[in-house]
């Protein structure tokens, strides 16, 4: 056999994987090689450096005319094959300078598991570090923003900012379950669509835009994304205590005090994410999800608050 020769080069997984499919749809077999062009897959291949796409010599030529023949030329530029996250850099209104950074940080664990050459890393070490960012950049705008409140006002609007249920939904505006690399079987089960998964994508992504454009590159994504949740801290209430405010309203209506349950936990950790539920005379009137069990409680007392309003009656016997 001949020796290998490399005729293409991504930090991209997928878009490795797309020239392989071309390839091999005009009979040409590829291999991924590792800097030893005589060392051809499966092997580890660090997620965040180069795939190398390699054949046999005698079909370098073809190869390299098959990949030029796909290739769309925009000017005097050759852009890539394939690229899934052109949109996703559109609404993110960045454009990644390694666009591996991008793809790592949307590949979930059970992709990786998925994985017989151990090369596709998962976004879990990326989150924690996105976790660190989001946390630097949301307290030094409450500082700026709201220098007369005490700790523990700004403490509830940063627990609100940056709770699960926030993160999940800036995730969904960006549709960025659309992008995830997800396993077989989270697939199945609706992964795409899991606010928990969702959060911790988007906590991935700010990691991304860390690594590719510095500290600068991730504030002006954030704050852009957090506008609106950092002015409503300053909406009268909004500081509530949701679990007192919880306690006034049923010792009101004469019922029992609020129990706090947690219903599960889920993630690493580092990175854990506490599901809890708060039950009156063993009913449940709220759940909720949160990096910190304080967090998922108030969210929880919010919403049974909510449920309460809701209910014929409610007001009239509380004297509202």
């Amino acid at each position: 056999m001949s020796a290998p020769v490399v005729i293409f080069t991504t930090s991209s997984d997928i878009e490795a994987s797309v020239v392989m499919a071309l390839l091999d749809s005009q009979g040409i077999e590829s291999f991924r090689a590792s800097g030893n062009t005589q060392a051809i897959w499966p092997m580890a291949v660090n997620a965040l450096g180069p795939i190398r796409i390699a054949v046999p010599e005698p079909l370098a030529e073809e190869a390299r005319r098959i990949i030029d023949s796909h290739r769309e030329d925009v000017g005097s530029r050759v852009v890539r094959l394939r690229d899934e996250f052109e949109e996703l850099q559109r609404r993110i209104e960045y454009r990644f300078r390694d666009r591996g950074l991008l793809e790592h940080a949307l590949t979930h664990k059970s992709r990786a598991a998925e994985d017989a050459s151990g090369g596709i890393s998962d976004n879990e070490s990326m989150e924690f570090l996105g976790d660190a960012v989001l946390g630097l950049v949301v307290a030094d705008a409450l500082f700026r923003q709201y220098p007369l409140y005490n700790e523990g006002q700004k403490s509830k609007i940063k627990a609100s900012v940056v709770s699960t249920q926030s993160l999940a939904r800036h995730a969904e505006r960006l549709q960025l379950g659309d992008h995830l690399i997800l396993g077989r079987g989270e697939e199945k089960t609706g992964g795409r669509f899991k606010q928990a998964l969702l959060a911790d994508a988007y906590e991935a992504l700010i990691a991304a835009l860390y690594l590719d454009g510095g500290l600068d590159a991730a504030q002006a994504f954030l704050l852009r994304e957090m506008r609106e949740a950092l002015d409503t801290g300053a909406a009268p209430g909004f500081t509530q205590d949701f679990k007192s405010a919880l306690q006034e309203r049923l010792q009101a209506l004469g019922a029992p005090l609020p129990e706090y349950r947690v219903a599960g936990e889920s993630g690493p950790d580092h990175r854990k994410t506490f599901s809890v539920d708060v039950l009156v005379s063993g009913e449940v009137l709220g759940s909720a999800s949160g990096k910190a069990k304080k967090e998922a409680e108030q969210e929880a007392a919010r919403i049974a608050l909510g449920n309460l309003d809701a209910r014929p009656g409610a007001r009239r016997h509380t004297g509202e």
